[in-house]
C-alpha cells in the first residue's frame, strides 16, 4: 500500500514539473551563455583580428550581454504577463537563438564591412540580442513556477528553476572549452539554434500551455473571476530600460571613473526621473502599481540586491586570489571557483524542498548564516591553505547562496497577482543583478585604493636581491589583506541580509474583519 503511494505521489509530482522542462532548459542554456565567453574569447579575439591590446572593448562581449540581459528583463517579463509565458517563452528563444547565429556568422564577415572594428561592434550588438532573448527565460521560468498553486510544489519548483541557472552559469566555461576543442568556437553559438529548435518545438505541442491557458492572464477587458491582462507601457519600457542599462554600464567602469562616468550617472538620474513622470501619469505603468505597494516584494528585493553583492565578491575573489597571491593557474583559479557555484546549485534544490515543508523564513535565515560564516572563514585564508578547509568553506558559502533562491522568491511573490507574477520576478532578477554590478564596482574602487596605501612605502624595485625579495613578500602580503578584507565584507553584507530576510518573510496581518490565515508547516 505504501508502494502504491509512493509511486501515486511520483506520477503527480511529474505531472506537475514536467512542463516546467524546457523553461528550466531555456534556463540553462541562456546562463551557460552568460559564461561561455570566457573560455571562447582568446580565440573569438584571434579570428575578429582584435589585438590584445584592445581587451578593453573586447570586454564589451561580456559587458555588452550583462546590459541586454539587465535592461530588457522588466519589458520581457510585461510581455510575457500580457500575452502568456508560453509564446513569451517562444519569442525570447528565437531572438536568443537569432543572436547566436549573428555571433557566429562575425567572422565571416568580408574585410569591405570595415574589418576589425565593424566586426567587434557586430560581436557586442548580437550578444546583445542574445542576452534580451536569453534574459526573457527565467522570469517566465519563474512565473511559471509561482502559477502552481500548491504552496509546497511552488517552491520546490523555485528551487529547480534556480538550480538550472546556477548549473548553467558553471557548465558553460567547460562547454564552451569543450567544443572549441573539439571544433572552433563558432559552434558554441551554432549548436544553440538546434537546441532552441528543440525548445521550441516541444512546448509548442503542449507542454507549457497550461501555463497559458490556466495561469496567465485573461485577455484585455478580463473575464468573470479573472484579471484584466495588462496593457504595455512601452514609453516606460523604454526609460526602465535606459536607467539599467545606464547605470550598469556606470558602475563596469567604477575602477577607472572619467567624465565618461559622471555623464553616465547623471544620464541615468535623468532617465529615472522621467520613469518617476511616466509612471505617475501612466494609466497601466511599467512598473504595476500594486507590486510596488507590496512591503514583502520591497525587502526581497533588497535581500536580492544585498545576496548579488556577497555572491560577486566571492565569485572573483576566488579566483582572483588563486592566480596572483597565490601563484596557481588558472585553470586551478576556475576549479576553486567550480567548488562554490556546484555548491549553489545543489543549495538551490535544498532550498526548494526546505522552503515548501517550513516555509521561507528557516532556509533564508540559514542561508545568511552559511553564507557569512563560509565568508568569514574564508577571510582566515593565507599562502597555505589546502584542502579540506578550503572545499569545505567554499561549499558553506555556496550552499547558503543555494539555499536562498526558492524563499526569495516564494516570499517576494507571496502578495503578486497572477497578471504580474513575469514581471515581478524579472525585477527580483534584476535586483540581484544591479547587486552584483554594484558589489563589483565597490570592489575595484575599494580594493585598488586599499591596495595603493598599503603599499606606499615599499620600495618598487630594487637590485639587492634580498631587499627584492623582503618587496615582494610585502606586496605579496598587501594583495593577502585586501582580498581577506574582500570576503569579510561579503560576510558582513550577508549578515546585514538578514533584516530585510527577515521582514520580507513576515505573514501580512489581516484585513479588519478577516479571520487571520492559519498555515501548516508546508503552506507558510
Amino acid at each position: 500500500s505504501s508502494t502504491r503511494s509512493a509511486r501515486s505521489n511520483l506520477r503527480s509530482d511529474l505531472r506537475v514539473y514536467w512542463p516546467l522542462l524546457p523553461l528550466c532548459a531555456g534556463v540553462f542554456l541562456a546562463a551557460a551563455d552568460q559564461t561561455v565567453i570566457v573560455t571562447v574569447l582568446p580565440d573569438m579575439l584571434f579570428d575578429l583580428r582584435v589585438p590584445v591590446s584592445d581587451l578593453d572593448r573586447a570586454s564589451w562581449t561580456v559587458t555588452g550581454y550583462l546590459i541586454g540581459y539587465v535592461a530588457a528583463m522588466p519589458l520581457m517579463g510585461r510581455i510575457a504577463d500580457r500575452y502568456g509565458y508560453h509564446p513569451a517563452f517562444v519569442g525570447a528563444m528565437f531572438l536568443f537563438a537569432l543572436g547566436s547565429v549573428l555571433v557566429a556568422l562575425a567572422a565571416s564577415l568580408p574585410d569591405s564591412f570595415g574589418a576589425e572594428e565593424l566586426r567587434l561592434k557586430w560581436v557586442v550588438g548580437a550578444r546583445v540580442l542574445q542576452a534580451v532573448g536569453g534574459g526573457a527565460a527565467l522570469p517566465v521560468a519563474l512565473a511559471a513556477a509561482a502559477a502552481l498553486r500548491e504552496l509546497p510544489r511552488q517552491a520546490i519548483a523555485f528551487g529547480v528553476v534556480g538550480a538550472s541557472a546556477e548549473a548553467g552559469g558553471v557548465v558553460g566555461p567547460l562547454w564552451g572549452g569543450v567544443v572549441g576543442q573539439a571544433a572552433s568556437w563558432e559552434w558554441v553559438f551554432w549548436l544553440n539554434v538546434p537546441i532552441v529548435g528543440v525548445l521550441v518545438t516541444v512546448p509548442a505541442i503542449g507542454l507549457l500551455r497550461r501555463f497559458s491557458r490556466g495561469q496567465s492572464p485573461a485577455p484585455a477587458g478580463g473575464v468573470s473571476g479573472r484579471p484584466r491582462a495588462p496593457r504595455i507601457d512601452y514609453p516606460g519600457a523604454a526609460l526602465v530600460a535606459a536607467a539599467l542599462a545606464l547605470v550598469t554600464w556606470g558602475l563596469s567602469t567604477v575602477g577607472k571613473p572619467d567624465v565618461q562616468t559622471g555623464l553616465l550617472f547623471v544620464l541615468a538620474a535623468l532617465a529615472g526621473a522621467a520613469l518617476i513622470w511616466r509612471q505617475r501619469r501612466a494609466a497601466d505603468p511599467i512598473l504595476p502599481r500594486p507590486m510596488l505597494a507590496s512591503p514583502r516584494f520591497g525587502w526581497a528585493n533588497l535581500c536580492h540586491a544585498l545576496i548579488g553583492s556577497a555572491l560577486i565578491i566571492g565569485m572573483v575573489t576566488v579566483p582572483l586570489m588563486a592566480n596572483t597571491v597565490l601563484e596557481t593557474s588558472a585553470l586551478e583559479g576556475g576549479l576553486r571557483l567550480l567548488r562554490m557555484t556546484l555548491a549553489i546549485a545543489a543549495g538551490a534544490l535544498l532550498g526548494g524542498i526546505l522552503t515548501a515543508r517550513v516555509g521561507p523564513r528557516p532556509p533564508a535565515l540559514i542561508g545568511l548564516a552559511a553564507i557569512s560564516a563560509g565568508m568569514f572563514l574564508m577571510s582566515g585564508w593565507d599562502l597555505e591553505i589546502v584542502d579540506p578547509p578550503m572545499t569545505v568553506h567554499l561549499a558553506i558559502a555556496g550552499l547558503g547562496f543555494g539555499l536562498l533562491i526558492a524563499p526569495v522568491f516564494r516570499a517576494g511573490m507571496a502578495e503578486i497577482e497572477g497578471n504580474m507574477r513575469a514581471t515581478a520576478s524579472s525585477w527580483l532578477t534584476v535586483a540581484r543583478m544591479i547587486g552584483m554590478t554594484i558589489g563589483l564596482a565597490a570592489m575595484t574602487a575599494w580594493g585598488a585604493t586599499r591596495f595603493d596605501t598599503l603599499v606606499a612605502g615599499i620600495p618598487a624595485l630594487s637590485l639587492d636581491p634580498t631587499v627584492q625579495a623582503e618587496t615582494d613578500r610585502l606586496v605579496t602580503e598587501a594583495g593577502l589583506t585586501v582580498f581577506q578584507g574582500f570576503f569579510r565584507a561579503g560576510a558582513m553584507i550577508a549578515l546585514a541580509a538578514i533584516v530585510p530576510a527577515w521582514l520580507m518573510t513576515r505573514q501580512p496581518r489581516p484585513a479588519t474583519g478577516q479571520r487571520p490565515v492559519t498555515e501548516g508547516p508546508g503552506q507558510r
